[in-house]
Order: structure tokens, then C-alpha cells, then sequence
């Protein structure tokens, strides 16, 4: 697939901003087994240690971390499932930005602080502060002027690159499941619709 240029990016970010807040829908679940392998999923786990369970996040670790180890503020990668079909078109090309979860959801910071929490089937994940940006391996399967639109201006605003998260509550998720934010951070009450 031909890169798209700035103006087609520009364009599908109307659609793209029609995002729901509060409740949305879980479109999409990819596991990562080992490094650069997919598997898209209809149905999975979602635990407190190893995050998605089958996927490679523990084991594979981190170069963020002092020792190399798995970092615990991201556990799970959550990405705007408008975000993505904007930048990688067609569902079957989703997965290649390597992410876990594609939901249909406002994940700015506006809507989303960190430690906000988002109930999903019967698990709960937690936002967290550290920032999920696009990388070299983005901008290979998207190109470059997709993997600056992501990271600057009103893509990095709008998180159009998506979310780290870690699992709070364990459980399944399943395509298609509600997606609902259950508190934002600082929130004691249900958020607004």
C-alpha cells in the first residue's frame, strides 16, 4: 500500500475527532507472541502480570528500563481504531503498528489523564503517564509523514498514536465489547456522555 501524504491525513481527521468520550468499542485485539509476529484475536485475557496473556511484553522487556526488564507502565499499547485506519487503511493492516488494543475512543489527555480507567469486557486497564510515540518501525510501514502527523501538532494532542495502559482488574475481552471510561483521573464520579 502507497503511503498516505499529509493532505489525505488532514482530511480524515474530522472523522477521526468524531471519536466517542465516554463509551466506545473494542475493534480490534492483536497479540504479539514474539517480536514482529501478530495474531489478531476475537477473544482474550487480560492479566495482571503478563498483560495480555500469550503476548511477548514480559519476555521481550524494555530499553527504558534501567535493567532491560518489561516496563510495568506499559503493558498493554492502546490505539485509536479511527487513528489507525487512517494511517494504515485497511483492518488487516492494523496490527502492523503493533499495538494490543484498537478502540473506538477519545484517548487524549483532555478525556483520558493518566491514571484514568477503562473497563473493558470484565477486565479494567489504567492509563498511564509514560507517552506512546511512534517509532522507526511506524514510519517503515506507514512512512514518515504519517509518523510526524501522529507526533506533533494535533495528533500528539489527540494521542493519535495511542496510549500505554496496564491491566488493573483481569479478564476477558472479546471484539466488539464496550469500551466504557470508568473514572478519569481525579474523578469520583461516572464521567459525563
Amino acid at each position: 500500500m502507497e503511503h498516505r501524504s499529509l493532505e489525505e491525513l488532514e482530511a480524515g481527521l474530522d472523522h477521526v475527532r468524531q471519536f466517542p468520550t465516554s463509551v466506545g468499542t473494542l475493534e480490534l485485539i492483536v497479540r504479539r507472541p514474539v517480536v514482529e509476529e501478530r495474531e489478531v484475536l476475537e477473544e482474550a485475557e487480560l492479566d495482571l502480570s503478563v498483560g495480555l496473556v500469550g503476548d511477548c511484553w514480559l519476555t521481550r522487556g524494555s530499553s527504558s528500563t534501567e535493567d532491560g526488564s518489561a516496563d510495568a507502565d506499559a503493558q498493554l499499547t492502546v490505539m485509536n481504531s479511527r487513528s489507525v485506519a487512517l494511517v494504515a487503511g485497511s483492518v488487516d493492516r492494523w496490527q502492523l503498528a503493533g499495538d494490543q488494543l484498537f478502540v473506538d475512543l477519545d484517548l487524549s489527555v483532555g478525556q483520558l489523564p493518566a491514571g484514568s480507567r477503562v473497563a473493558i469486557g470484565d477486565a479494567i486497564i489504567e492509563i498511564t503517564a509514560k507517552p506512546h510515540r511512534g517509532c522507526d518501525k511506524f514510519a517503515a510501514r506507514f512512512g514518515k509523514v504519517a509518523l510526524r502527523f501522529v507526533n506533533t501538532g494535533e495528533g500528539l494532542v489527540l494521542n493519535l498514536r495511542g496510549r500505554n495502559a496496564r491491566v488493573v482488574t483481569p479478564g476477558t475481552i472479546r471484539r466488539g465489547d464496550t469500551v466504557r471510561v470508568s473514572t478519569r483521573s481525579g474523578a469520583s464520579a461516572a464521567p459525563r456522555c
